[in-house]
């Protein structure tokens, strides 16, 4: 894969990506499978990541699971049969697999049948859970990906709360939303956060960190209303591959994190979910207007990125300038320089350096 030269900041030179980078997100990465609502033990759901469809289920023993949702018998779905918490079973057939994938059990089976059900397994995929959040993993050698974030507080939460929407848009298109300022004004154009006629000219200080970069620590834009309801708070936002926004927003001791994730879902839909915790005792109460407020948010993107999309499919490419698309020419280097190092199975190094960046929105 290849992407035009990264111009310098102050050039207002065009990066056109080439049309495989814009479609294809990374099989080595993790991806939030389920953000909402706790999964029981003996519980069991259906997702589908990068088309492939999968089952994550809790053991009754509470670990999590996730197994390639198809019995290699006859096809039919795992996840639309039975499951005591240790076993599911076709609901075809009646075969068995273990949480692990390995087969238990083929009923049709007489006693002195030759076949050994031990020589048939589903396939298995590394499942992580995190602050709510299960998080699946498709690739090989997970230890050399990108890590599951940590949205750690410095106490127990005491609101959270989990949206998602589904867009039909690609991958990479949904991800360079979460790292769009100039769309905010335009996009998210409310009287309760920011509207367009408040636009200013902004200077933000970013530094790169090991699969991504950070927006350093900085006073919280003073028009954005939502902002100012905190008080102008201290905000730090973090971008990581393979499409994870993660902001952290400081209010005195206590600690706001508003995480946006970017799931692959097939080659034309992608799943965003966004998960906000903190501590601040004050938002308690408002978890209501909060998920309302999130939903309106993801909802005024999906519509512009849907749009988007239908210009994208006649032409497929991107005409990136200014400084306020530094992050998204950001994004296509790291995601280029990633995918050459698990190409060609060297370590990756991220080769951003610090910049400070100016825009108006």
């Amino acid at each position: 894969m290849t992407v035009s030269v990264i111009p310098p900041i102050d050039t207002a030179a065009q990066v056109v990506p080439a049309a495989s980078e814009f479609r294809e997100p990374p099989r080595e990465a993790w991806y939030c499978a389920k953000s909402k609502g706790r999964l029981a033990p003996g519980a069991r759901e259906s997702v589908t990541i990068l088309g492939e469809q999968l089952v994550i289920g809790r053991k009754r023993s509470s670990e999590v699971f996730a197994l390639r949702d198809r019995c290699p018998h006859r096809g039919a779905p795992l996840s639309q049969g039975e499951f005591d918490g240790v076993a599911l079973t076709c609901p075809f057939h009646g075969w068995r697999f273990g949480v692990d994938g390995q087969c238990l059990a083929m009923p049709t089976l007489v006693h002195d049948d030759a076949t050994d059900p031990a020589q048939v397994r589903v396939q298995g995929f590394p499942v992580r859970e995190a602050d709510g959040i299960i998080w699946v993993y498709l690739g090989s050698q997970p230890a050399e990906a990108p890590p599951v974030p940590e949205l750690m507080l410095q106490s127990a939460p005491r609101c959270r709360v989990a949206v998602s929407v589904l867009v039909e848009a690609s991958y990479d298109l949904c991800v360079l939303s979460l790292i769009d300022p100039g769309h905010v004004g335009y996009v998210h154009n409310s009287w309760w956060w920011r509207p367009t006629a408040t636009a200013r000219e902004k200077t933000k200080d970013f530094v790169p960190l090991p699969f991504g970069f950070r927006m350093t620590a900085h006073t919280a834009a003073a028009n954005s209303r939502g902002y100012r309801l905190l008080g102008r708070p201290q905000t730090q936002v973090d971008f990581l591959l393979p499409g994870q926004r993660i902001e952290r927003i400081t209010v005195g001791k206590r600690t706001i994190v508003n995480a946006t994730f970017a799931t692959p879902i097939d080659a034309k839909r992608t799943l965003l979910t966004n998960v906000l915790l903190s501590d601040l005792p004050q938002l308690a109460p408002l978890a209501l207007p909060i998920r309302w407020a999130a939903s309106a948010f993801l909802r005024q993107d999906q519509d512009i990125l849907e749009l988007a999309q239908q210009g994208l499919e006649r032409k497929p490419t991107m005409l990136l300038m200014g400084q306020a698309d530094r992050l998204a020419q950001w994004y296509f280097r790291l995601k280029r320089d990633y995918a050459t190092a698990r190409r060609t199975g060297t370590a990756f190094h991220n080769t951003l350096a610090p910049e400070r960046l100016r825009w108006r929105t």
